[in-house]
């Protein structure tokens, strides 16, 4: 039978692309409106630039008639003489572009040099009065702007001669100034975009400088060089940084409290290996004895290994967290006390607020409440008290929290609540326990950073164990 081999594995010959970094999406998309509004602006500059341009021509073409009026003579017989010196040389170069022209009665016609043999069929007479001004037309000498103007001479004879000046320009000559400054138009805006991309470009690598600043910092908390990120970074980014140390502190919190468990373990389980390995050792006990001794050892190793492992588990403090409503937790544990203190009739009530909740995990909410009520349940004669209140929240997104339990037992000496709070110190001896239930309740408090105290019920008169939790 053949063996079937496997078959090696191929890299994607399609990876994922990379996204754009902010340096070069920012830089992207300044460009493009840069590009845009340079653009908008260059269109607009010429055309703005062009209707100036037509509108000085119209001026100067009206001026160049009211130049050839001015220096027009009508003789006693009605002969109309141009002047000798028009007002542009232009009038005297023929192919020059420029024109002149004057149209009377009776086919009477008076051209400057320039416009001799052209072809003027297009142009109309005017009343006395009338002006006109046309541009572009095609005709046979090209494209031409002119303008024309109608007037009545009066000769010495108290005789009316009417005339129709028009003075014309080629438009290669107006579209060759609108070139020119098209031309330097571009150039200065294309050295403004230069200059502004390169503006842009260090302001980016200005503003970019906090980021590049965190990214620093956060290799340096990599290598072990910084506890945490501390430098200080603007008002945007405020709120992300002391979100990494949160992070940051949570891990390492995280990391001491495994360690103190395994060395809490540790300890916790050499006084019964050392009562099995002496009862093993012994036999003037019997093996009845000694079997029960056994068991007793291995069922309070087995619940150690449990308490630990809970408190092991304690999750700490968390960015992003959902609200767990304390009421009916506090209700259902209660519930359970109340079966296996049944013998003691205790009397459990609450005082919490409407909508009070913990922001974390619901195992270290029901650590931290089942440790201290089982603690009053089991110190108290006949009732306890559970009161949580909200704290508000300030400046931050989520409330704090004061919880306290109280009890009507004996309570605790001022000198021995340090003792008390110890881990695997017991109040009393005779009273059965291991001494780590208030020790767990430390560590979950001390992951949330909360704080704890203790002293006297100021209803009961027993223990008051209070918790408070600040805002995050």
């Amino acid at each position: 039978m053949p063996s079937l081999a496997a078959k090696p594995k191929t890299s994607d010959p399609n990876p994922p692309r990379r996204p754009f970094s902010l340096a070069a999406r920012a830089a992207l998309a300044t460009g493009f409106v840069l590009a845009a509004f340079l653009g908008v602006v260059g269109l607009t500059l010429s055309r703005t630039s062009a209707e100036t341009a037509v509108k000085e021509l119209q001026d100067r073409l009206q001026n160049n008639v009211v130049a050839y009026l001015a220096g027009t003579e009508v003789g006693r017989s009605g002969k109309v003489l141009l002047p000798d010196t028009p007002p542009d040389p232009r009038f005297s170069q023929p192919g020059s572009g420029l024109y002149a022209l004057a149209l009377g009665d009776n086919g009477v016609k008076l051209e400057s040099p320039s416009a001799i043999g052209r072809d003027f069929s297009f142009l109309s007479r005017l009343e006395p009065g009338q002006s006109q001004f046309v541009g572009p037309i095609d005709t046979r000498m090209g494209r031409l702007y002119y303008y024309a103007y109608g007037v009545a001479l009066d000769t010495s004879e108290k005789k009316s001669v009417k005339l129709t000046f028009m003075v014309a320009q080629a438009e290669d000559q107006l579209e060759g100034q609108n070139a020119v400054f098209r031309r330097s138009m571009i150039f200065w805006l294309a050295s403004l975009g230069v200059m502004l991309i390169l503006l842009q470009l260090l302001l980016l690598r200005w503003s970019l400088t906090p980021l590049r600043k965190v990214a620093s910092d956060m290799s340096r908390v990599e290598r072990g060089d910084a506890e945490h990120l501390d430098s200080q970074y603007p008002l945007e980014l405020t709120g992300l940084t002391e979100r990494i140390n949160a992070f940051i502190d949570s891990e390492r919190e995280q990391r001491t409290r495994y360690r103190n468990t395994l060395a809490d373990l540790a300890h916790s389980l050499k006084t019964p290996l050392a009562v099995i390995r002496s009862r093993l050792e012994s036999v003037d006990g019997g093996t009845v004895p000694l079997r029960g001794d056994v068991l007793d050892q291995v069922r309070r190793m087995d619940e150690l290994v449990a308490y630990q492992l809970a408190r092991a588990a304690t999750t700490g403090r968390q960015t992003f967290a959902t609200a767990i409503p304390i009421a009916g937790h506090a209700e259902d544990l209660v519930q359970s006390l109340e079966k296996v203190y049944a013998a003691k009739n205790v009397l459990c009530e609450f005082d919490i607020d409407d909508g009070a909740a913990f922001y974390g995990e619901q195992g270290d909410l029901l650590e931290l409440m089942g440790n201290l009520l089982e603690n009053a349940f089991k110190w108290t004669s006949h009732r306890v008290l559970l009161v949580v209140k909200t704290e508000p929240a300030g400046s931050r997104q989520r409330p704090g929290l004061w919880m306290s339990v109280e009890d009507d037992g004996p309570g605790i000496d001022d000198d021995k609540i340090e003792k008390v709070l110890q881990r695997g110190v017991r109040g009393d001896e005779r009273v059965q326990g291991h001494g780590i239930g208030l020790s767990i309740v430390q560590d979950i408090i001390k992951a949330y950073r909360g704080e704890l105290t203790v002293d006297r019920s100021p209803e009961f008169g027993g223990a008051r164990f209070s918790v408070k939790l600040p805002p995050s």
